[in-house]
């Protein structure tokens, strides 16, 4: 019955992190929620993974229309590109929840890990891609979006870590890179969020409060924690050094993400 806590814990934890280095929760939220899952009665072992992926990708929903509504404020958002990338994006995040509807727990976990080293590496060394092209043309950036949804739908994640270096790379400023990418981020969640609940619908097994692969009580308590303090963390980011919290983060990740991996695979 004290689940709840840990789930308010979770939140506040993700949202802190989202606060002070302008990343989403998702990498966090995955593979904690998934060892949260597994350690409760009622949930199947086969798809404690899923759940998480699932639950991860609605609560991203909330936390992004937030993000892009003060990106928005700031008039830091290429609406133009996101309305060329929306379409790409949406059919991406559909391949990638059936895609991940219809894998084992284990390959796919596996390949989370794999995602989050490379993420972890690119922190850790600081990594950013030089500018060095324009934007494609439309049919471009339908494909780069739909290579961004399948992966962010994959892993759980708003798709950041992919479309700030995108945009980057093709010369887009910072402020807009991260602007756009924040409003990127919410049709990730939308289509994400759909793709798993249809991908769970009335699948046997699951517990009780679930819509499809999503665990609406883990969402309940996440999303509230996480929005509450993901300010505190931005005002923070401003006081401390981000470049050491990125590598603490980027450790912290990989830990999980192996301890997710060695719970599934006993």
């Amino acid at each position: 019955m004290l689940w709840w806590l840990a789930y308010i814990a979770l939140g506040l934890f993700t949202g802190l992190f989202a606060g002070m280095l302008g990343i989403g929760g998702g990498l966090l939220m995955v593979p904690t929620l998934t060892m949260m899952f597994a350690a409760q009665a009622g949930f199947p072992a086969t798809e404690v993974l899923h759940l998480a992926l699932g639950t991860s990708m609605a609560a991203i929903l909330f936390t992004s229309l937030a993000s892009l509504r003060a990106h928005h404020q700031h008039q830091a958002v290429l609406w133009k590109v996101v309305g060329q990338i929306t379409p790409g994006i949406l059919a991406g995040t559909l391949i990638g929840t059936l895609f991940a509807g219809s894998v084992p727990s284990r390959p796919l976990a596996l390949f989370f890990m794999v995602f989050v080293c490379v993420v972890a590496v690119q922190m850790i060394l600081d990594l950013k891609p030089k500018a060095s092209r324009e934007l494609p043309g439309a049919f471009g950036v339908f494909g780069v979006g739909t290579g961004i949804g399948a992966l962010s739908a994959l892993v759980a994640i708003g798709g950041g870590s992919l479309t700030v270096p995108f945009l980057t790379w093709c010369n887009v400023r910072v402020q807009h890179a991260i602007g756009t990418s924040a409003a990127v981020g919410f049709p990730i969640a939308i289509g994400g969020s759909l793709g798993y609940i249809f991908n769970g619908w009335e699948h046997p097994g699951l517990p009780p409060w679930s819509v499809g692969y999503v665990y609406l009580p883990a969402l309940l308590w996440l999303v509230p924690s996480s929005m509450l303090i993901a300010p505190l963390g931005a005002r923070l980011a401003h006081r401390l050094p981000v470049a050491t919290l990125k590598r603490l983060f980027a450790a912290i990740l990989i830990l999980l993400a192996a301890k997710m991996m060695w719970g599934l695979s006993v």
